[in-house]
């Protein structure tokens, strides 16, 4: 792959349509600028990051989340950039400076696909199809296993590249029309759902793989799969930075959420963060904090060294294995090839995230709640789209926004619709929903 090629303004949607601009933004902040305005990335102020919300501590939700991720890929991709002109200054001329905004804009998008209460969600959504009453439906799908597989394995990564791009299929109802390099960007893992087989993560549903296709061709991005194959490529190099500056910000974050709701002691805390450094960090970190008084000043502070540590970190792996990533053979995130001292101190604070913060009673206690509510959603919705013409289907339906195609003439389709439907819905919206259809609450009149 090279850089000249990788980095398009080519739009999903608008090609070979001219658009004329009054201002200097390039196509990639404008990406960056419709995310920031647009109502779904809205919606994740009331979507669960970790934590339940709303509670008396504020704690991070999925927005803020978002907006952090960005700001660490901005500072990745701007390093990234200066460090591949310094080795390539022929690329001067090339787009090559846009790496930091492209970034940022995948970053924003990232969990966009994700559905209410977290991991969940995902969890409640393909639970319907593999133990719930969605298994009968197998069987319409005996000739179109790839679909199938797509439905039982739900994956917030493929929706979020549905979110955006799906829209352009067919009638063109609208959309983001995001540049094909910000739509690469945040395909973590550019593989059919049929290829993972319920193991793995993947990248785009059986629906937009026709769209995945397309942005690789144009971009270069090498396929793996032999022609007649389900859909295997290599990933897009941007990627790798939008990884790291989400696994950068999660887990120190949750670190810091974790201490403000006194799951971890402050002692507790520091001593995992000064972990991070090096001897002589350490002492210049300590000399720091032993000038603040206010304990969660001084998580914050550590927090922002480790994050301009990891950045450093990550912008070195990905410049030193940058003939790799663009060959496609570099394996593992930017995170497992870090130093040895930051790189043993993030997997010692991983393990312990999923002891003591993400199996706390509080997480657990929302995502039982979350499991429920999506499955009875689900499950009424499932069954209104499948016998469309009762009546208490039709009030289901009803209620259901024009932009879902709910009355698709295929049950994929139709299954689909009620998936970007439920997934598209904030913590609040699924339980309000949920508490009217069962009788618990009425409408104000």
């Amino acid at each position: 792959m090279n850089w000249e090629r990788l980095i398009s303004a080519k739009r999903l949607g608008m090609e070979g349509i001219e658009t004329i601009h009054k201002d200097d933004r390039s196509a990639f902040l404008r990406d960056y600028d419709r995310l920031i305005f647009s109502a779904p990335f809205r919606r994740l102020q009331n979507k669960t990051q970790v934590f339940p919300l709303p509670g008396s501590v504020f704690v991070h939700n999925r927005l803020t989340h978002s907006l952090e991720v960005a700001c660490v890929g901005r500072s990745l991709g701007n390093n990234v950039a200066r460090g591949i002109l310094l080795e390539h200054p022929e690329l001067v001329t090339s787009n090559i400076t846009e790496i930091g905004n492209i970034v940022s804009a995948a970053c924003l998008a990232h969990d966009m696909g994700n559905p209410p209460f977290g991991h969940s969600g995902e969890k409640a959504i393909s639970a319907y199809f593999t133990e719930g009453k969605g298994q009968s439906l197998e069987q319409m799908f005996s000739d179109r296993p790839g679909q199938w597989t797509d439905i039982i394995n739900f994956e917030g990564n493929a929706n979020a590249f549905r979110l955006l791009a799906h829209q352009f299929i067919g009638r063109r109802k609208g959309g983001f029309a995001m540049t094909y390099s910000t739509l690469a960007s945040i395909v973590k893992y550019p593989y059919a759902s049929i290829l993972a087989n319920g193991k793995h993560k993947f990248g785009f549903f059986d629906s937009e793989a026709p769209i995945y296709a397309r942005i690789a061709d144009e971009l270069g991005i090498i396929r793996i799969s032999e022609p007649g194959e389900p859909l295997k490529y290599v990933r897009y190099p941007l990627v790798w930075l939008v990884e790291a500056a989400d696994d950068i910000c999660y887990l120190l974050m949750d670190l810091e959420d974790a201490h403000k709701l006194k799951l971890l002691s402050t002692d507790n805390t520091i001593s995992l963060m000064m972990d991070f450094l090096e001897p002589a960090e350490r002492d210049h970190a300590k000399s720091i904090i032993g000038m603040v008084t206010d304990v969660n000043e001084q998580v914050s502070y550590l927090r922002s060294k480790l994050v301009g540590v990891l950045v450093e970190e990550c912008t070195q792996v990905f410049l030193e294995n940058e003939k790799a990533i663009l060959d496609g053979s570099f394996s593992g995130s930017l995170i497992k090839h870090i130093s040895p001292t930051p790189r043993e101190a993030y997997q010692r604070l991983s393990d312990l995230s999923i002891r003591k913060i993400y199996r706390s009673r509080d997480v657990l206690e929302v995502e039982l709640a979350g499991f429920r509510i999506i499955s009875t959603l689900l499950d009424l919705m499932i069954e209104a789209v499948q016998n469309p013409d009762r009546e208490y289907s039709k009030l289901l339906i009803g209620r259901v926004s024009s932009q879902y195609d709910i009355n698709a003439t295929d049950i994929y389709h139709r299954i689909q619709a009620v998936l970007d439907y439920i997934s598209g819905m904030t913590d609040v919206y699924a339980l309000d929903i949920y508490r009217k259809i069962n009788g618990n609450s009425l409408p104000a009149v």
